[in-house]
């Protein structure tokens, strides 16, 4: 094992609103670990809308400063924390940080698996520093092992991307061969949700717009294309193509407000909701008569849980679901949030720790 240095370079935002910049910034030694942590060595990341939100401080909830963004990064575990107790992840092994950098695994919420919503929960990218860096120090009994089968740019936007679409799609109450809309679907998220649907037999109904994200759905295995620039009525378009029923399900990904408030009219009585994209300040504007009446469910869908974790991963691992990714270097940073403000990102960018 190589030695550790004690200067890295990182994606620094130093006050929210401004750019990232690229920096040297200190490396915790093994030495300093605390009992459960480890210290990654970090191969690639993968970079979220979330990311973007987090650097702008445009979210309700402030994240710290100055902010180490990212949260969907793989790396080699260098170091383990003295006296760390049964630790499940050894030294040399790859593993991965996701959104949820630690919880207290003993409260209520974590004991139902709701680890997302503990009160003492910590976020990679946003209360603790994040993947936007050379090394990283997580936990032990939080990182997700990536299986040999699984390429380290493959696995990285599955960490936080797969894992929330999984989860969500998990939720849904839908069954096989269920009609699931799709809004956002050319996205990072969506076109991994296109394929998790794929993968547990629902009908997909992708809604995006522009050629390249409809010849990525359709890939994907989209039973349908909806370019929303496009479409004088939505709505009636996903009745048409839903034998005038509607869909049983809406994965809204998407930021878009819009996104949310189509969905409850489109889908049929009984249907579900669910809320995984997250817009700044946007209010969610339904007809409260046409929810009740329709007994549609919505359903917020935060992340997911260490479990939901392994079952996403092990089915990318499978080969049934691929991230499609563009590799950038971590210094081009800056040029991929521009890129994810303008909303021109077909799929994933995965940076390599290259400066």
């Amino acid at each position: 094992m190589s030695a550790v240095p004690t200067i890295q370079k990182a994606a620094v935002v130093g006050t929210l609103g401004q750019d990232v910049l690229i920096k040297d910034f200190p490396v915790k030694s093994p030495q300093e670990l605390a009992p459960g942590e480890c210290l990654l060595k970090m191969i690639c990341t993968g970079v979220c809308h979330t990311d973007l939100h987090a650097a702008m401080g445009d979210w309700p909830i402030k994240p710290k400063t100055p902010l180490i963004g990212g949260h969907e990064g793989v790396g080699e575990v260098v170091a383990i924390g003295k006296d760390t107790v049964d630790s499940p992840v050894k030294v040399g092994q790859r593993v991965g940080v996701k959104w949820i950098a630690n919880s207290c695994r003993n409260c209520e919420h974590c004991r139902k698996g709701l680890e997302q919503n503990c009160e003492d929960v910590l976020l990679s990218g946003y209360t603790v520093n994040g993947t936007f860096s050379q090394y990283v120090v997580s936990w032990v009994h939080i990182v997700t092992a990536i299986p040999d089968e699984l390429g380290s740019e493959a696995a990285a936007s599955i960490l936080c991307a797969g894992l929330t679409v999984y989860r969500a799609l998990k939720n849904s109450q839908t069954n096989a061969s269920d009609w699931v809309v799709i809004p956002g679907a050319g996205g990072g998220l969506g076109h991994l949700a296109v394929q998790y649907a794929k993968y547990i037999g629902r009908r997909v109904i992708a809604i995006d717009t522009g050629d390249e994200k409809q010849k990525l759905t359709k890939e994907l295995g989209a039973d349908h294309w909806i370019d929303f620039r496009q479409t004088k009525d939505l709505v009636a378009e996903v009745k048409r193509l839903t034998g005038g029923k509607g869909a049983h399900a809406a994965l809204v990904t998407t930021a878009m407000p819009s996104g949310y408030t189509q969905a409850v009219d489109y889908l049929r009585p009984g249907g579900h909701l669910m809320a995984v994209g997250l817009p700044a300040e946007a209010q969610f504007n339904a007809v409260i008569f046409d929810v009740v009446f329709k007994s549609i469910t919505i359903h917020g869908s935060y992340v997911g849980n260490r479990q939901d974790a392994e079952e996403a991963i092990e089915i990318a691992a499978s080969g049934a679901v691929k991230c499609h990714y563009v590799t950038k270097k971590l210094s081009d940073i800056a040029e991929v949030y521009d890129s994810l403000s303008k909303g021109t990102i077909a799929g994933r960018i995965i940076l390599t720790m290259d400066v």
